[in-house]
């Protein structure tokens, strides 16, 4: 197990000062236009073209990644987001920054389908879930600190934007000089939804359901307690407790996932997440703590079914798929984050900020529905539980089946 952790590091490490960045960027994006005047539809269509430009990644990922490797193409991509970054502090203008919010999505489209598919092609089947979980600690560890230059710099002025750049392109650092092999060039340069479809049915949809619910919160949440008047100290402070939260579930939850039937895991923590978010939407700016201890909750719970749901379809793939398994997984995730924003900030607009809430346990509750009535259906795919640590180097992607 450290072997594999040893032999992640430069990945890590590439993706923990990505995360510093874009969480940072994140965060800042929403702020910033609500503190400009754009009106909830604005955000919400902002943050909708980051997931716009991330279904386009995902797509031409396959083909980039194929055609000049991994390395190559991670290098390629965190070079436009940064640029993309330095974009923002010029003009406040709604459709160039969906311009560039799109920008920024199309290059993370690529970098999340190369660094997962990198993870779960070394992990194998059985260290999967954990390594999956240790990555989604190490994504919200850099994303809390990122938040934490909020404190820092006056979010009207330019110097967080830059704050953002520099540390996507610090990501290039671990990755140019890192001497760990990248994964096999995948097969196909093109997505493949009928295979997942056929070999693991709760995949596509369970993702898609998840980028509705994820997309919306983190494109609304800041501008959610922005608009509760407790002003932009309590939005760093919400969103970095989220944050710690969502750094603490990952491990655990996914080294129980590599036990028993993942999906039995996903139900568990969806309906969790339902009687959060139901807290969370009768709260409102009346308990300061309660809203923080109820973030602290959602973010152990919201990220883990994400890799929780991809480390049970690869469960059903050859290693030598990661990539392409990855960028469709994230596709379907993109799709959902489109239009999960927009319903959800149409319904704030309509409803009351609080909808935002409600509409996510909705989503969670359809979810959870969803995985109890395929786990009636199907089996999970059988395990190796007892395979060994592999040694320093060595890849350790499932066999084809």
């Amino acid at each position: 197990m450290l072997s594999l952790i040893l032999l992640l590091v430069p990945v890590f490490a590439a993706i923990f000062f990505l995360i510093v960045g874009n969480g940072l960027l994140t965060t800042l994006v929403p702020l910033r236009a609500a503190v400009e005047g754009f009106s909830h539809s604005d955000i919400g269509w902002i943050g909708s073209a980051y997931f716009v430009g991330m279904i386009a990644g995902t797509w031409m990922t396959p083909v980039i990644v194929r055609r000049i490797g991994h390395i190559r193409a991670f290098s390629a991509y965190a070079s436009v987001v940064a640029i993309a970054a330095l974009g923002f502090p010029l003009v406040n203008n709604v459709w160039l920054w969906m311009g560039l919010r799109g920008l920024c999505g199309f290059a993370f489209g690529g970098l999340y389908g190369i660094v997962e598919s990198w993870i779960t092609y070394k992990a194998g089947q059985n260290y999967r879930g954990r390594m999956l979980g240790l990555y989604n600690i190490i994504h919200f560890a850099g994303s809390a600190s990122g938040q934490q230059f909020l404190r820092i710099f006056d979010p009207r002025q330019f110097q967080l934007f830059s704050v953002s750049a520099g540390f996507l392109m610090a990501a290039l650092l671990p990755m140019a000089v890192s001497k760990v092999e990248p994964p096999p060039l995948p097969p196909k340069g093109r997505l493949i939804f009928s295979r997942i479809h056929q070999l693991a049915p709760i995949g596509l949809v369970t993702i898609g359901l998840v980028g509705v619910a994820n997309g919306s919160f983190w494109s609304l949440a800041p501008a959610y307690i922005e608009h509760l008047g407790l002003g932009a100290s309590t939005v760093a402070t919400f969103m970095t407790v989220v944050i710690l939260g969502c750094a603490t579930g990952p491990y655990p939850l996914g080294r129980i996932s590599d036990l028993i039937d993942r999906r039995g895991v996903i139900v568990v923590v969806s309906v969790v997440a339902v009687l959060v978010e139901l807290a969370l939407a009768g709260i409102g700016a009346k308990r300061v703590e309660l809203l923080y201890i109820f973030g602290f909750l959602l973010g152990i719970v919201i990220p883990v079914i994400y890799p929780l749901t991809v480390a049970h379809v690869m469960d059903r793939f050859s290693g030598e798929e990661a990539v392409v398994v990855s960028s469709t997984l994230l596709f379907s995730y993109c799709i959902g984050a489109v239009i999960g924003p927009v319903i959800a900030a149409a319904l704030m607009q309509w409803l009351g900020d609080r909808a935002l809430f409600v509409h996510n346990a909705v989503v969670h509750a359809a979810l959870a529905g969803f995985v109890v009535w395929r786990m009636l259906d199907r089996p999970p795919p059988p395990r190796q539980v007892d395979q060994p640590d592999p040694p320093e180097g060595e890849p350790t992607g499932t066999p084809k089946l």
